[in-house]
């Protein structure tokens, strides 16, 4: 057979033909089944995405296919054919010819793929001298041209820095960047852009899609992020527990789903139409099955609305044709019998919550930090101005978003309210008592009680040796609730209760818990002191979307109960849009505008929020979005541009007369209705900008 480097392949053939592939990873207890009788088809020049929650598999199949499982991995049935070649039976030799220069693939983690001690000129340069046996000369003009394609500023410089010399963003590209180098069939790309912002992750989007048609590359595109697969893949394999339970064309399975699961999915993501009062989001019942506790027959059973027992229990389901469909197959034996365009039943509907008085007022806040330029301390110091004339109030049962990229100044805002920081100047106002210079040591026991926070990442805030019913008594002895031991017990299981969590769970221990548990275990542990004002930092991104769903709905249910006011930071607009009363947009340490979600989400917008908005996936085929890709990063805060903080990648700059924007900050305006956006641009043009957002009608 020809090299597979010289081969010609023939486009009416698959290039990755995936059948009945299973593997499973060995412990010293048992076997545990990671993928199961996996099967899917990519065709030259296609992408196909793989969504599913975590631990369904997406990941183990794509480093099956790169035949890099570990010592622990195995494929133990079926076949991975490459080209029409079984890449199950091939060498050790034979696949080092293979990865990098024919299959490539591009990690979550840039850094992880990147070597910081060298250039990367040098690394991109690397690629194409061993596996095209290229001249270094040749290797580094390649790397330049590859570098200008996927849109990098100043190439000459990108490839003299070092890794870290460079944004996340930037080194995505450059990953990127690498894995195209050799030109390969087949590029495999695992949550490529779950650690960027959303306006860096239009970027790459663009890019991916750009770059494959350029060169024809077929892609294997995982995520968790439906929105993302919907704008990048022409075909979804949808996972659960191990198994592809719907596989068929993007449009085709959001419009016509024939799955149960794929239906739970939609429903527990905030589309737009999801009002929290209204239309609350679905959460899937039950816990997702740990691989040696799947259940007989139907793996999703447990936790579906259309299980019939003696039939969906009963045997190996297989994957079934869908009639009419463009190759739609579902693991259902019910997909023919249900009635799919049913409406959902009556949503519970509540009440909204009312909003009270002013609990929390922030006035003219700054906080700058201090940085040395010399490496062990010495040398010039240079100010980051991390948050500049920071103004609002936040009232009692309200959510107010606090929205932005990274190294906007959201999370530094909320050290400072916390008394983590001290403000550099300003006031913070906590029921009219000003705490702006009381660090939390010196704060009283019910103050810090009354301001408490639910943090981004549940694994890091728990304690690994302590149960999680005495992780709860600790924070109620802390904060001096129950009169002895019996009613700080008592008050736990109480908490327990109100997170939803089983009683039995007070003795169990971190590690037994999956993500949206022990994020329950910090909810309940941030109201064990009766907190009044909850700082959610980001509190749902490490979730899976039916957990997120379940996760937020929680957060209403106790904001209702307790009149809790929530300070929701978040950089996910689509689960902004479903639970906040009031936005506030941030920019390089400035509020560029605030308003209620109503105001924000339609024009007229300040130029960022426009932006922000346009690079929100939205896993709905009938929402038709306008695409603005903001060219360049985010500014440095330790050297912020003069006059506007947005005006580097402003696409209106050029409708204000003069030089304004360059020199002169904009002033915070208020239009209608307690509108407020800091921007140059005339009242006549922000009322004539149209919706980034539409929705086609049915």
């Amino acid at each position: 057979m020809q090299d597979l480097d010289t081969q010609i392949w023939d486009n009416s053939k698959p290039i990755l033909e995936i059948e009945n592939l299973s593997i499973s990873f060995f412990t010293r207890l048992r076997e545990i089944p990671a993928v199961m009788d996996f099967s899917c088809t990519v065709m030259p020049g296609e992408a196909m995405g793989l969504v599913g929650e975590s631990g369904c598999g997406k990941s183990t199949v794509a480093l099956g296919v790169m035949r890099d499982l570990g010592k622990n991995g195995r494929i133990v049935g079926g076949t991975i054919r490459f080209k029409g070649r079984d890449l199950t039976t091939m060498s050790e030799e034979e696949l080092r010819h293979i990865r990098g220069s024919e299959i490539a693939m591009i990690y979550q983690e840039p850094m992880a793929s990147l070597n910081p001690a060298m250039k990367i000129g040098a690394q991109l340069a690397e690629v194409p001298m061993i596996h095209r046996d290229m001249g270094k000369a040749e290797a580094w003009a390649l790397a330049r041209q590859i570098v200008a394609d996927v849109r990098l500023p100043d190439p000459d410089r990108i490839l003299q820095a070092y890794p870290h010399q460079l944004s996340g963003g930037q080194q995505q590209r450059i990953v990127i960047a690498m894995a195209l180098m050799s030109k390969p069939a087949l590029l495999i790309l695992d949550e490529p852009t779950t650690a960027l912002d959303v306006t860096v992750e239009a970027g790459i989007v663009d890019l991916v899609k750009d770059l494959g048609e350029k060169y024809g590359t077929s892609m294997l595109f995982i995520s968790h992020n439906l929105g993302l697969v919907l704008d990048v893949c022409d075909r979804l394999c949808v996972m659960y527990s191990g198994e592809a339970v719907e596989t068929g064309n993007v449009e085709e399975v959001f419009n016509e789903m024939r799955h149960p699961y794929t239906q739970a999915l939609f429903r527990s993501i905030p589309l737009p139409g999801a009002d929290k009062t209204t239309r609350p989001l679905v959460p899937i019942p039950g816990n997702f099955p740990l691989p040696h506790e799947r259940p007989p027959g139907c793996n999703f059973g447990p936790r579906c609305d259309y299980f019939k027992k003696g039939l969906c229990d009963a045997q190996e389901i297989p994957m079934l044709a869908v009639p009419d469909g463009d190759r739609h197959a579902t693991r259902c034996l019910r997909f023919q019998e249900i009635d799919w365009d049913a409406p959902l039943k009556a949503p519970k509907t509540v009440e909204k919550t009312p909003v009270g008085d002013v609990v929390l007022r922030m006035e003219d806040l700054r906080k700058y930090y201090n940085v040395s330029s010399g490496a062990f301390g010495g040398g010039s110091t240079k100010v980051v101005k991390a948050n500049e004339t920071l103004s609002f109030e936040a009232r009692e049962g309200e959510t107010l978003a606090i929205v932005g990229e990274s190294g906007c100044g959201k999370s530094t805002f909320a050290k400072v309210l916390m008394g983590l920081e001290t403000a550099t100047s300003g006031k913070i106002f906590l029921y009219n008592q000003d705490i702006q210079d009381t660090p939390i040591e010196k704060r009283s026991t019910d103050t810090v009680s009354s301001v408490q926070m639910v943090f981004q990442n549940p694994f890091d805030t728990l304690n690994p040796s302590m149960t999680v019913g005495r992780q709860i008594i600790r924070a109620l002895e802390i904060f001096q609730e129950g009169a002895d031991d019996a009613a700080r017990k008592a008050r736990m299981l109480e908490l327990l209760d109100l997170v939803k969590l089983p009683r039995a769970f007070a003795d169990r221990m971190p590690r037994q818990l999956s993500g949206g548990q022990k994020q329950r275990v910090g909810i309940a542990r941030a109201f064990a002191g009766g907190a009044k004002i909850v700082v959610a930092d980001e509190p749902v991104s490490a979730l899976d979307v039916s957990v997120q769903a379940a996760v937020t709905d929680l957060l209403m249910e106790i904001q209702r109960k307790n009149r809790t006011t929530l300070l929701f930071i978040s950089h996910d607009l689509s689960i902004v849009r479903y639970l906040s009363d009031r936005v506030m947009v941030m920019y390089l340490g400035h509020v560029v505008e605030l308003g209620t979600t109503d105001q924000v989400f339609s024009p007229p917008y300040h130029p960022y929020t426009e932006a922000l908005l346009s690079a929100v996936p939205i896993a709905d085929t009938r929402v038709k979005k306008k695409r603005i890709v903001l060219e360049g990063d985010i500014p440095s805060a330790m050297n912020p541009p003069p006059g506007c903080p947005f005006q580097t990648r402003c696409r209106w700059k050029a409708q204000v007369p003069g030089n304004l924007c360059d020199t002169v900050v904009p002033p915070l305006k208020t239009l209608e209705s307690g509108h407020q956006i800091k921007c140059h641009l005339s009242d006549e043009i922000l009322r004539g900008m149209e919706p980034v957002i539409t929705i086609a009608a049915e």
